[in-house]
């Protein structure tokens, strides 16, 4: 019996062409996926998002000097920051900015009781935990994580808020620490001034090496 070919002799160089270019492609595709990860586009970072009111930290803390806790005022006790209600914008636009058409949704939500819907700038997934109050504690400056507010016309995403960003941190604590008045944005930690905070401990008294596992912020 004759045997029938079923490949003819081109087929060798195919599969060759196949097999060793898969490898670059899948470097490429891997590259590509990194790259879009960490991009401004999956991040959010320095994007702009759609609010109620077009509020400037630039005018309020830069120009008006406002504390960050007059608005966020659970910054210090709480996980959650707060934000502000109605009534705490309408402590100077009742006699302020009465009749200005931009802030026509504070008054009507003053009118009906329908608080405003306030749109995340900094919005971390719903499995990460973040605690604002203990970074707070340890004196990390607000603008460590949300940038120069008083500079900011309109709020937006000053860092990537990506794992690896937050890890910076966790692995080298103390030149992020320390500052004397984190609110303060033009605030700086102990370290960049010269001084040696003081060391990060726990409730105990404890070092904290924990800050690297998982459930610090994952649980």
């Amino acid at each position: 019996m004759s045997s029938r070919q079923l490949f003819r002799p081109r087929a060798n160089t195919v599969s060759r062409i196949v097999v060793y270019g898969s490898v670059p492609l899948c470097l490429v595709a891997a590259a590509w996926s990194i790259a879009l990860a960490r991009s401004s586009w999956r991040t959010q970072q320095d994007r702009f998002v759609q609010q109620p009111v077009p509020f400037s930290h630039e005018h309020h803390v830069g120009g008006l000097g406002i504390d960050c806790r007059y608005c966020h005022t659970s910054v210090e006790t709480s996980a959650f920051a707060g934000m502000p209600p109605t009534q705490t914008c309408m402590t100077c636009h009742s006699q302020l900015w009465r009749q200005a058409d931009m802030l026509e949704p504070v008054r009507r939500s003053a009118r009906t009781g329908q608080p405003l819907r306030w749109t995340r700038v900094n919005d971390l997934p719903d499995f990460v935990y973040f605690n604002h109050s203990v970074h707070i504690h340890r004196g990390v400056p607000c603008s460590t994580c949300h940038g120069r507010v008083d500079r900011m016309p309109l709020m937006r995403q000053a860092r990537s808020l990506a794992m690896q960003w937050c890890l910076g941190c966790h692995e080298h604590p103390s030149p992020h620490i320390g500052a004397a008045n984190p609110f303060d944005p033009a605030a700086r930690p102990a370290m960049a001034l010269g001084k040696h905070p003081r060391a990060v401990l726990d409730s105990r008294g404890d070092p904290l090496p924990r800050l690297l596992e998982c459930s610090i912020c994952h649980r």
